[in-house]
């Protein structure tokens, strides 16, 4: 991939600019250029945040904020945000701000970017960076009592925590205790089954209505970052994906790692090894759907019997397509860089049979799910016209996958950013313009009829692959070493929305900085915009039509 841009083409009316030309554009803002593999880098004052996002925003047409990353060396913090374009992930652009190694101290972007809240906080707990003019500048995965920031080069691992309880105090104990008011706090979860794992909400009600929600992750924070840290690229990494969303996005997890770590390292994939991991990926797309709508399913309506159980059985039956081709049924390691471990299995015919009766069964299914669920009164009833999230809201908080094509943005990866064979295949992009519960579950629903045309048009290719040809790995050196300060962040379109890896080497076999942007966090900061205003249940509802996973948020 080069740095320079290779034409001045126009996105949405707004003209496309070089390197040169966007450094021109910021002026004195830029005080140096930093190299990254995938998108140029700017060096910027950590005073002139917010004017420089503000003006790559509205002038260049940078309105995707997919990452924050921050980082220590051995003289400075820094902060990289990474930008891109809705209507073009190809575009992309990084704003490095540097801050001081004594006093790590830089200016908020939440003020130009909404998701920013979020990345930033995990950067000041994690890291150390203080934000200035950052309106909630807070611990966000550790207790506010932890001593320390984990991923700082200080931190003491044997340091004694004490960890107390003093947030589960009524927040408005002080303010509401007048006889007249009507307002509640609410604990939900992070116990209960409808919060789809170990999340806490923090609600307040006036009535019965919800005036604030405040969801409260980390209990299931893992150090997957710093474990990947510890690993080598070719052989230790690529293990730990597969139990970041561990409930059935595994393939699509591997494959985020493995397109940043081939384009660092400029590994390039054979043509049938790309076809293989498409069919597998969408397979697991199918899978993930599936759990999705159970789950909503369960939610919404309460139906374990019919609808769950249902949809459980048709995720049971694409479990043992991937046990067939990988060898495993949830945690799969199947991936490998420059390729996949092993080819399809023996007897081939049996196995493109299997899968061809997969697919011959899955629009009657489809459609039964339709009859159970979308044309449900009741079920339409508590969705429709619930959890609104309009489409410009839902790209400030940086919100991907199906949760921003129910809001009526045609964004996807696959089509947008091609990888792997999407872009040899015959599919479409599915957006609804709802912008509610009931559109999410649509979207999720079309793309298990899209990811079925891939995976068909797939078994097609490989079953009339000349076997002489069938090359399942390109030449990958035992041991990798990328060039010291070489920098990338690259995504895959993964079933929640926009998956991506940065990494940062340092001329050794482990990466110097492993950072992983998830889309259920991002999609998770949504869940205010959609709940305030709204009643208890309708809360349940727009929670299940994100369908996060807390191992994913947490990671």
């Amino acid at each position: 991939m080069s740095l320079e841009a290779p034409d001045t083409t126009e996105t949405d009316g707004v003209p496309e600019r070089t390197p040169d030309e966007l450094e021109a554009l910021l002026g004195d803002l830029v005080i140096d250029r930093d190299d990254h593999l995938n998108a140029p880098g700017f060096v910027i004052r950590p005073d002139a945040v917010q004017e420089t996002l503000s003006t790559l925003k509205s002038e260049a047409g940078y309105d995707h904020l997919s990452l924050v990353t921050a980082q220590e060396y051995e003289n400075r913090y820094e902060s990289i945000y990474h930008l891109k374009k809705f209507d073009d992930p190809t575009r992309e652009v990084s704003v490095v701000v540097p801050a001081d190694k004594d006093r790590p101290v830089s200016e908020s972007g939440e003020a130009v970017f909404r998701t920013a809240d979020w990345h930033e906080r995990e950067a000041y707990d994690l890291i150390g960076i203080e934000y200035d003019d950052h309106p909630d500048l807070r611990r966000i995965l550790l207790p506010e009592t932890w001593q320390g920031h984990p991923l700082s080069m200080d931190y003491d691992r044997d340091r004694p925590q004490i960890a107390t309880l003093p947030e589960h105090a009524n927040p408005l104990e002080d303010h509401h205790r007048d006889a007249e008011s009507d307002t509640m706090f609410l604990n939900i979860g992070p116990h209960h089954p409808a919060t789809h794992g170990v999340l806490h909400l923090k609600t307040i009600l006036d009535g019965e209505q919800v005036i604030d929600v405040e969801p409260d992750i980390g209990y299931l924070h893992r150090c997957e970052e710093q474990m990947a840290q510890s690993g080598t690229y070719r052989h230790q990494i690529m293990p730990y994906p597969d139990r970041w969303d561990y409930i059935s996005a595994g393939l699509l997890n591997e494959w985020a790692y493995a397109r940043a770590a081939e384009d660092l390292a400029d590994i390039e994939v054979p043509e049938y090894a790309q076809v293989i991991r498409t069919m597998g990926a969408e397979m697991c797309r199918i899978a993930a759907h599936m759990l999705a709508l159970a789950t909503f399913a369960l939610d919404v309506n309460g139906d374990f019997t019919a609808t769950f159980m249902y949809a459980i059985n048709d995720r049971e039956r694409v479990q043992d397509l991937l046990e067939d081709l990988t060898g495993q049924r949830l945690m799969f390691n199947y991936f490998r860089l420059g390729g996949v471990v092993w080819d399809l299995p023996k007897p081939r015919q049996e196995f493109f049979s299997k899968t061809r009766d997969f697919l011959d069964q899955l629009p009657g299914s489809v459609e039964e799910y339709h009859d159970l669920v979308t044309e449900n009164e009741i079920f339409q009833m508590r969705t429709i016209d619930t959890g609104i999230l309009p489409p410009e809201v839902a790209k400030e908080y940086g919100a991907t996958g199906p949760v921003l094509r129910g809001s009526g943005v045609d964004y996807d990866l696959r089509r947008d950013d091609p990888y792997g064979y999407y872009d040899e295949l015959d599919w479409d992009v599915v957006t609804e313009d709802g912008c509610d519960n009931y559109s999410r579950l649509l979207v999720r629903m079309r793309e298990v009829e899209e990811s079925a045309k891939i995976i068909e048009q797939c078994v097609d290719l490989l079953e009339d692959w000349p076997e002489e040809e069938r090359n399942i790995q390109a030449n990958v050196p035992r041991t990798l070493r990328p060039d010291d300060d070489t920098e990338i962040y690259r995504a895959v379109e993964a079933a929640k929305g926009e998956l991506g890896i940065y990494m940062r080497a340092d001329g050794t076999d482990k990466p110097a900085r492993f950072k992983i942007r998830s889309p259920c966090f991002s999609n998770l900061q949504t869940l205010p915009e959609m709940a305030n205003g709204e009643y208890i249940p309708d809360v349940i509802a727009a929670l299940g039509s994100l369908d996060i996973v807390l191992g994913e948020v947490d990671r």
